[in-house]
């Protein structure tokens, strides 16, 4: 059967709202004109609820990889010691950026599928007192584990004069961070996952000790220099030619997240299809990676035993266009990842589950027709009952 689109489930890229798409098809306009200036002066403060930030937000045009160097490249100094939590892909990633950048960086590992434990943290924090940095992941993208950021946050700044420094590539936008809260220093992201548009832009949001931070530094650095984007954000500019047509998305990604009731409204939806998932999986016994503790409310992580994940994906994308992701790294062909954010609702949920079932059905897996389904319907009416959805 011919397909005309694809149901995308992944944990990045995700799917774009219709009024978003046809924002960005508006006409080009010069970017260092007063149209342009405009654009950015309406986004600017409207982006700082969303962070739940102090400062102006920063916007680069590049990807979320970009945001995550741009927080080693200007917050420290070759030789500087850092403590990199590294419990999946990406803060593996963050990890050999810091030692790219000839930094001392004290791995902690954790399993893959478990959140850090903030007294590890401490103890190595305790341990290498000269620490400039923590650098975290907020949702690990690669096992759908989400860390306890806030207390973690709150033992660093008890403890020590380090920055805390979040990679939230999949979280903003889809869970609750509060930056000024919770005490993080430096959060990054990128447009691609919960934030509804598509990949280009990548944001930077920084506590005023940051930015003290940053001023002083002595590294070198140019196109990700944030002191520049800083100096040109308050004249509607960038110091580079921004992506305009991304920047046209933005606005109305904005109004979106406002007329959904703001970024704590958003994260309730997340929660809610997080809920709805997961229950479901239960309900078809697909064993979950992760702890309800631990999980994330953007991606969640299934570890069959009864079939291979890859041909589970292969099946739903051949018969229904519905887009999973695998796992990475050693847990490659061992999992398989749905995506539940940005733009996408409990009705999204409904259906991702009901075609699990069928190609369930398909590979032989035990388990009671229409069980998911009705798990994630009784989720979201328990949600309904509590006024949270």
């Amino acid at each position: 059967m011919k397909r005309e689109w694809d149901l995308l489930h992944t944990p990045g890229p995700t799917p774009i709202p219709p009024s978003v798409e046809r924002a960005m098809n508006q006409p080009m306009i010069g970017h260092r004109g007063e149209k342009c200036k405009e654009l950015i002066q309406s986004i600017a403060p409207r982006l700082k609820p969303v962070f739940k930030a102090e400062r102006d937000v920063l916007i680069l045009t590049g990807s979320g990889t970009s945001a995550l160097e741009s927080a080693v490249v200007n917050t420290t100094n070759p030789g500087d010691e850092v403590v990199v939590v590294v419990a999946g892909s990406f803060g593996d990633r963050f990890a050999k950026i810091c030692e790219t950048y000839e930094l001392v960086v004290h791995r902690i590992d954790v399993e893959w599928g478990k959140a850090v434990d903030v007294a590890e943290v401490e103890d190595v924090l305790r341990a290498n007192g000269e620490t400039k940095a923590v650098f975290l992941t907020h949702s690990e993208t690669s096992t759908g584990v989400m860390h306890p950021i806030e207390a973690i946050a709150a033992r660093v700044n008890e403890i020590s004069e380090a920055l805390v420094i979040v990679d939230g590539v999949s979280s903003v936008g889809g869970a609750t961070l509060d930056m000024k809260r919770f005490g993080i220093d430096l959060l990054v992201t990128g447009s691609q996952k919960a934030m509804m548009l598509p990949p280009g832009l990548a944001f930077v949001a920084m506590s005023n000790r940051a930015w003290e931070r940053i001023q002083t530094t002595s590294r070198p650095r140019f196109y990700l220099d944030l002191r520049s984007y800083e100096g040109r954000i308050g004249d509607g500019q960038t110091p580079f030619t921004p992506a305009l047509s991304l920047l046209f998305g933005l606005e109305e990604v904005l109004t979106l997240i406002e007329e959904e009731g703001g970024i704590d409204s958003v994260a309730e939806r997340h929660q809610l299809m997080q809920k709805m998932t997961r229950e479901a999986c239960r309900a078809l016994q697909l064993p979950l990676l992760t702890s309800d503790e631990e999980a994330s409310t953007t991606v969640t992580s299934i570890h069959p035993q009864t079939f291979e994940a890859e041909q589970l994906r292969k099946l739903a994308r051949e018969e229904f266009g519905l887009i999973l992701a695998g796992g990475q790294k050693h847990l490659k062909g061992e999992i398989f990842r749905i995506g539940h954010m940005g733009y996408t609702r409990p009705a999204n949920v409904l259906q991702y589950i009901s075609i699990l079932e069928i190609i369930l059905k398909r590979l032989g897996h035990t388990f009671e027709p229409g069980a998911g389904t009705a798990a994630a319907q009784e989720a979201y009416l328990d949600a309904t009952r509590e006024g949270k959805a």
